[in-house]
């Protein structure tokens, strides 16, 4: 009996074999460079400080930060203009104090521009969507803090820059003048590092971004009004030598500590800071700790935030 080899066909009452199609719906293969961790790490921190004035977004968006930057040169477009045409010997102002002179500006900028660059991502839960990619989490930190602590940089050292050049256009002496920049760019350098630090850490803690503002606000005013209240209290019981101490106890006058202590500016409270007594040094490790601990606040909130 010979093996039946023929196909069997369809089973009696069923429709015509379907064929199996692959559908070309448009999507290619990458064969182009892996360009990896560091160009993305980049990449975030570019769009970040882009998105910290507004640029790459709505024009509502730019309104405020373009306002503050605007009213941070203002006073120093006017001091120039004061000093050129009055021909003065020297400026009215120290390039150290002026950040402190306008920190309620810089603060509102803080509290504005912290929450835009991290409280979105928590609140759309797009942050696990970056971290799908080749870069980490302190990746993402480390380019959210560049990224503002650059921004606040830029607010803070452009009216410093217009200060020297007009400085330099009214013929003031050129060595004082450039030491006293310098002497400022360094002020504010370390004003934007610390600042920028403790406005995200604020800012990650909540994605709702109102709560952020308010919060920060709150940090930056609430410490500053109470340890000025309290050293002009120290001060008119002629306690003046724990003035510069109780100035260790608010961001702002902690940075206004160490521009005393270090870069020849002048406390804008009473009393004078004296280095010898440890607490320009004292300052300074204030405000390293203060930094590298809002970045490992940072880090462990991401730890969970990006699951």
């Amino acid at each position: 009996m010979q093996p039946d080899t023929t196909t069997p066909g369809p089973a009696p009452g069923a429709g015509p074999a379907a064929a199996d199609v692959i559908h070309d719906i448009g999507y290619r293969h990458y064969d182009g460079p892996r360009l990896g961790r560091g160009y993305a790490r980049r990449s975030l921190y570019s769009q970040s400080l882009r998105g910290a004035y507004g640029f790459g977004r709505s024009a509502k968006s730019k309104v405020m930060p373009m306002i503050l930057f605007g009213v941070m040169c203002l006073p120093a477009v006017i001091i120039v203009a004061v000093a050129i045409f009055t021909k003065q010997n020297e400026l009215p102002v120290e390039y150290t104090a002026y950040a402190v002179n306008l920190q309620m500006v810089i603060a509102l900028y803080v509290a504005a521009q912290a929450p835009v660059s991290v409280s979105r991502d928590l609140r759309f839960k797009t942050v696990p969507l970056y971290f799908s990619r080749p870069i980490d989490r302190i990746d993402y930190v480390t380019a959210k803090f560049g990224a503002l602590a650059t921004a606040l940089f830029a607010l803070t050292a452009v009216p410093v820059l217009i200060l020297y050049v007009g400085a330099l256009l009214a013929k003031l002496d050129f060595t004082e003048q450039t030491k006293g920049f310098a002497q400022g760019i360094v002020s504010v350098a370390v004003l934007s590092l610390l600042l920028a630090a403790i406005g995200l850490v604020i800012a990650a803690l909540t994605p709702r971004r109102g709560f952020g503002i308010a919060a920060i606000i709150a940090v930056m005013f609430i410490p500053y009004t109470a340890v000025s209240a309290v050293q002009a209290i120290a001060y008119d019981q002629q306690n003046p030598d724990a003035v510069p101490w109780i100035g260790l106890f608010s961001p702002t006058t902690l940075n206004d500590t160490i521009s005393a202590a270090f870069l020849g500016g002048t406390p804008s409270v009473p009393g004078q800071v004296d280095p010898s007594k440890g607490v320009g040094a004292i300052a300074v490790l204030v405000t390293v700790a203060l930094i590298a601990g809002c970045i490992a606040l940072l880090l462990r909130r991401y730890r969970k935030a990006g699951l």
